[in-house]
């Protein structure tokens, strides 16, 4: 990581301006007011801020433009999000929000590595989206997004998908201290449906072991391919239930068929 180097996204570190306590507060009563120039001028009046933090983080693989931008975005929410009436320093309030979004980002950004231009357009796609979240006060759309940042919305779209980190089948996503549920509880199992791989081996007998309920939920899962979420919303229970019972059944249909 180069944190020598003077200019940082087109940006020359060696001339950001330092803005005086008054000057700070008189732009902070502007931007309150709503005053878009005030924001900018307040944003790049605390850039030093940004490189200092991101200097914590020599030790990162990661490109110091990269980490400069992610440190911009913290900037910008703890601009947005700032309360002057509390009496704190906003360097004080933004220092642990710039840093908490680097963290984030090094956290998230895995071993799949995205091209320059993808993380680009991505960043501008979450900036854009903060932006309008802020302005309108509700998430917008992929179509807001596209339009705001003059990309095409497959672009945007592929580049957020493109930076964000895979998932194993074997998340957690649910527990309620009993049985917990994984992601690939929540997959259709299309390719064994098709395949109809139960009517290869000799289930009919063991089906016979299971209750009412039971043999409805192995049917539901793996004759008609369908996810626990669908299954418990057709028989009527909640979806830990499903877990439970669809375990039980094949462990009672693995005994029988194994004994």
């Amino acid at each position: 990581m180069a944190l020598g180097k003077v200019e940082i996204c087109g940006v020359n570190t060696s001339k950001l301006p330092l803005l005086k306590a008054d000057e700070k507060e008189e732009l902070f009563k502007q931007i309150e007011a709503g005053d878009m120039q005030a924001r900018q001028k307040y944003i790049e009046g605390n850039l030093r801020l940004v490189l200092s933090v991101i200097k914590r983080f020599s030790s990162s693989n990661e490109n110091v433009d990269d980490l400069f931008q992610i440190g911009c975005i913290g900037l910008i929410k703890a601009i947005d999000n700032f309360d002057c009436s509390l009496n704190v320093k906003f360097s004080t309030y933004a220092v642990p929000m710039i840093i908490g979004e680097v963290r984030r980002f090094l956290r998230d950004n895995g071993a799949i590595r995205v091209s320059r231009s993808l993380k680009d357009t991505a960043y501008k796609a979450i900036y854009a989206r903060d932006e309008l979240t802020r302005k309108n006060l509700k998430e917008p759309t992929i179509e807001e997004i596209a339009k705001e940042v003059g990309i095409s919305k497959e672009d945007i779209v592929y580049a957020m998908d493109a930076i964000q980190n895979p998932m194993s089948l074997y998340e957690p996503i649910y527990t309620d201290g009993g049985d917990t549920l994984y992601v690939m509880d929540q997959i259709s199992d299309k390719k064994n449906k098709e395949e109809k791989w139960v009517e290869h081996i000799s289930l009919s007998d063991a089906m016979k072991k299971l209750n009412e309920r039971e043999s409805e939920i192995i049917s539901l899962r793996f004759f008609e391919g369908k996810t626990q979420t669908e299954v418990a919303e057709k028989v009527g229970i909640s979806q830990a239930q499903v877990s439970r019972l669809e375990k039980n059944a094949l462990r009672t249909m693995r005994t029988y068929l194994t004994s």
